[in-house]
């Protein structure tokens, strides 16, 4: 099933309410009777929901990335692309991207998006969202300051804590000492033990399962930032001399 096809066939879920409802549904055009029908409450169907909220949620907020400085070039685009693709597989990226250029043709209210994301997505989606548009924006080696201002206030619209922000853009930059604290989250003064105390706990906070049901594709998107943590971990290990 084609992303376009499985965001319909899952069901009518939260993000097909509000601002982002409004804008999925002039992409759409209009849901028939019969997706109406795939509302439940199972399990595997909240699973969809969450999952597809998600999904939407991070479409919305690319084009809104993207349309950041003024314009939208075919070069971001196929940035873009790539970045879908190694996320979602070859398939699904070129159904996202469609729907992606229809959304970019689209007034967002991004704080009313953004009210309804924080509503809706547990902490750890909201974690993952930011990192993969974090990610998308660098992707063209052209991250203007009007990208990084909107996901700053994007990420303080959804509640992430100034740490966990600073964590994140760390996990872009470089593998010298200093970016390894910045993802741990502590100070170059810190104790072995607030060392080992910090590892544990950014480890838990980032493992790929805390967004598990968002799909086997964000999830291995996730296991970066979960990597990247073990590596800073390592980092700091090795100049301090702690086997």
């Amino acid at each position: 099933m084609g992303f376009l096809g499985s965001l319909l066939g899952a069901g009518l879920g939260w993000w097909l309410l509000g601002p982002i409802g409004g804008i999925m549904g002039l992409v759409f055009g209009h849901l028939s009777e019969e997706n109406s029908s795939f509302i439940n409450k199972d399990d595997q169907q909240r699973s969809a929901q969450n999952r597809n909220g998600f999904l939407a949620s991070l479409l919305v907020l690319m084009a809104a990335v993207m349309k950041a400085d003024g314009k939208v070039v075919k070069a971001e685009l196929d940035f873009v692309k790539r970045s879908l693709v190694g996320t979602f597989g070859e398939r699904q990226a070129a159904d996202a991207l469609l729907m992606l250029r229809n959304i970019l043709k689209q007034d967002i209210p991004i704080n009313d998006v953004v009210l309804q994301i924080r509503r809706n997505l547990k902490y750890p989606s909201k974690l993952e969202l930011i990192h993969l548009l974090y990610g998308i924006a660098l992707s063209d080696g052209n991250f203007s300051k009007a990208e990084q201002v909107l996901i700053q206030n994007v990420a303080i619209g959804l509640g992430i804590s100034p740490s966990d922000f600073d964590s994140i853009k760390a996990t872009f930059g470089g593998s010298d000492l200093s970016t390894a604290y910045k993802i741990l989250e502590i100070d170059e003064n810190a104790s072995d033990a607030e060392l080992k105390k910090a590892y544990r706990r950014m480890a838990v906070r980032y493992h790929p399962d805390k967004v598990a049901q968002l799909g086997d594709d964000v999830k291995k998107s996730a296991e970066e930032k979960f990597k990247k943590v073990g590596e800073a971990y390592e980092i700091i290990k090795k100049e301090r001399g702690i086997k």
